[in-house]
């Protein structure tokens, strides 16, 4: 599974770049670019896309092979993920949310890039660090798609408790066999199921679970009156790794933020999800 983190992905119709920004001593981010072939899509502002925990690239091929045409494109990979290079000793305190909020703006600071500038496209541990640093002021933005957004990390009882534990890690394998049979359960949706497999396997699990027990108490705030990023929050029905009750209670938090239902989970995966994104562009005259 060493190739999900390493190389720049080559799309048809845009030039690739891999690249790693030391966001702190000790810790860089993996960064992919692409630049699209056509001059007019060049003059586009950039799209900076911040995938969910863990996730990994191939589960956003098919959307951005289509969307690296029409736009210039950032896939920023936050410091829990594998390819994240990490040379200090790191416990749970280096993975809370305001660490992922820091992290993205020290990327976009070393590229030159001002947060007013940038339409972003984010789900799930992305969508709820970015909301997290609109309101603090850390980021702001030109437009926000925020793809199943959690305001919170629950964990049953059970999960909590093995996760204060101190794991051996010829343990691991066999966790991670148990976690995947458990997401197994949990999704309706086959693409779905299989990004999550895909992605558990692909994983530095150390770095996971010290991930894992520094959002487990996490909750975003009550109060998100502070947001001025045009926001649209995308949801699925049948995802059911995300509570659609906690989704709508953010759009009803964000100031003017709009509701974009999609017919599942994979379906905002794929590149005919650019209509909806696209509309949403249009509608706040991107």
């Amino acid at each position: 599974m060493e190739e999900m983190w390493s190389g720049a992905p080559e799309l048809s119709g845009a030039e690739s770049e891999e690249l790693f920004v030391e966001v702190e001593s000790g810790i860089s981010l993996r960064i992919l670019r692409w630049f699209p072939n056509d001059e007019s899509a060049v003059s586009n502002g950039p799209v900076v896309v911040v995938p969910g925990w863990g996730s990994v690239f191939e589960g956003w091929r098919p959307l951005i092979t289509e969307w690296v045409k029409r736009r210039p494109i950032i896939y920023i990979e936050t410091r829990e993920k594998k390819s994240a290079l990490i040379t200090k000793k790191v416990s749970k305190s280096d993975f809370e949310m305001s660490k992922h909020g820091a992290d993205v703006l020290a990327v976009l600071n070393d590229l030159g890039i001002d947060s007013h500038d940038v339409d972003w496209f984010s789900s799930s541990l992305g969508a709820t660090l970015l909301i997290e640093s609109y309101q603090s002021g850390v980021l702001n933005g030109h437009s926000s798609v925020l793809l199943a957004p959690n305001p919170d990390f629950e964990f049953p009882l059970w999960a909590r408790i093995v996760m204060n534990l101190p794991i051996p890690r010829f343990i691991h394998p066999a966790l991670m066999r148990f976690t995947i049979w458990l997401v197994d359960r949990r999704t309706k949706e086959e693409g779905q199921r299989i990004r999550y497999r895909r992605t558990l396997l692909s994983q530095d699990l150390n770095r996971m679970l010290l991930s894992a027990r520094a959002n487990m108490r996490y909750r975003l705030p009550d109060d998100l009156s502070r947001i001025d990023v045009p926001c649209a929050v995308m949801t699925a029905s049948s995802d059911t790794l995300h509570d659609m009750s906690k989704v709508l209670s953010i759009v009803e938090r964000i100031p003017e933020a709009v509701l974009i239902e999609v017919p599942s989970n994979q379906y905002a995966h794929e590149a005919d999800v650019l209509v909806e994104i696209e509309q949403f562009h249009s509608s706040i005259g991107n």
